[in-house]
């Protein structure tokens, strides 16, 4: 019998970022030209090129949908070119199609890699989601509180008032309820258009972005990847389906590490500049990308910059 090839997690970190950078590459040319679809595809088609050039026994969990609903990249494709460790990817080829169709801030290429079997490979269902960062007690607070009573516990955590703390929330009819309480608590609620993912992870850096928790419902393949980025810098995730998801648990809660049970990698760069990344940079002899590459194993983040010459035609 062959023993597994082990994870090497360092060895894979920075083709990963490759991984995320070309698909952001692609993704750039449409920028503001108003074809989301066309935006969304240029990202798959170029991640799918890369990640099929790495050392890898790769399994898509989380990715662009079913085998019918997606030509490339779907939900139990093989990629890589099999050589290497078996690993799980969880993927957004283009977070914020829209937002780049638009112009509009905080779209992003997202990947994360983890051994086969630690990645749980949610449907494209509701869930609703709960994030916090670094520095607090273990289940501090959780989906089982009101708004108010999570608010009130960050607040007297952090030592300040209620007003001194910041909520994001996906702008979606069903978070208005949930926008309405938050309001009247006192705290401050800012507003995510689309791509809920950018919102966890700002929850993570609140001295850079302003954002103290992540709250409400978005789509359950966004919360893995959210939980692969909270892994790697150290905040808290809890989440469950919503009632009419058709799941046999459907009250079930996950927290983070049901949802990536083992070391990850996590590389993101951005498309158009948001509150984590700078978007794609155009010069005339240059195109410049800024990613985030993070190691849960080591709790590493770097910050890259990757400037690629353009060469006449």
């Amino acid at each position: 019998m062959i023993a597994p090839i082990d994870f090497n997690d360092r060895m894979l970190s920075l083709g990963l970022a490759r991984v995320s950078e070309a698909a952001a590459h692609a993704a750039a040319a449409l920028i503001g030209r108003g074809d989301a679809a066309a935006a969304n595809r240029a990202a798959v088609e170029a991640m799918r090129e890369q990640l099929n050039m790495l050392d890898i026994d790769g399994t898509v969990v989380i990715g662009e949908g079913g085998r019918d609903e997606a030509p490339m990249l779907y939900l139990g494709e093989k990629v890589g070119n099999g050589k290497g460790p078996a690993v799980d990817i969880a993927l957004d080829a283009l977070q914020g199609a829209r937002l780049t169709a638009r112009d509009m801030p905080n779209a992003m290429t997202v990947i994360a890699m983890a051994p086969a079997g630690t990645l749980l490979p949610a449907p494209d269902a509701g869930m609703e989601k709960l994030a916090i960062g670094p520095g607090y007690a273990p289940d501090l607070i959780g989906l089982e509180m009101s708004p108010e009573e999570r608010v009130l516990t960050l607040a007297s955590a952090r030592g300040v008032r209620v007003g001194d703390i910041t909520c994001c929330v996906l702008d979606r009819p069903q978070n208005a309820g949930l926008i309405g309480a938050l309001r009247e608590t006192g705290a401050a609620v800012r507003l995510m258009a689309d791509g809920d993912l950018a919102g966890v992870i700002d929850c993570a850096e609140p001295a850079l972005t302003g954002i103290d928790v992540y709250m409400g419902a978005g789509r359950a393949p966004e919360t893995v990847l959210a939980a692969a980025a909270l892994k790697c810098m150290g905040g808290q995730v809890w989440a469950r389906f919503v009632p009419d998801a058709g799941l046999a648990e459907p009250g079930r809660i996950y927290r983070r590490d049901d949802l990536a049970s083992s070391d990850v990698i996590f590389a993101a760069t951005g498309v158009t500049s948001g509150s984590i990344l700078r978007g794609v940079r155009r010069a005339p002899h240059f195109i410049e990308t800024e990613t985030i590459l993070m190691r849960s194993k080591t709790g590493s983040l770097r910050r890259m910059i990757y400037r690629n010459p353009v060469r006449p035609a």
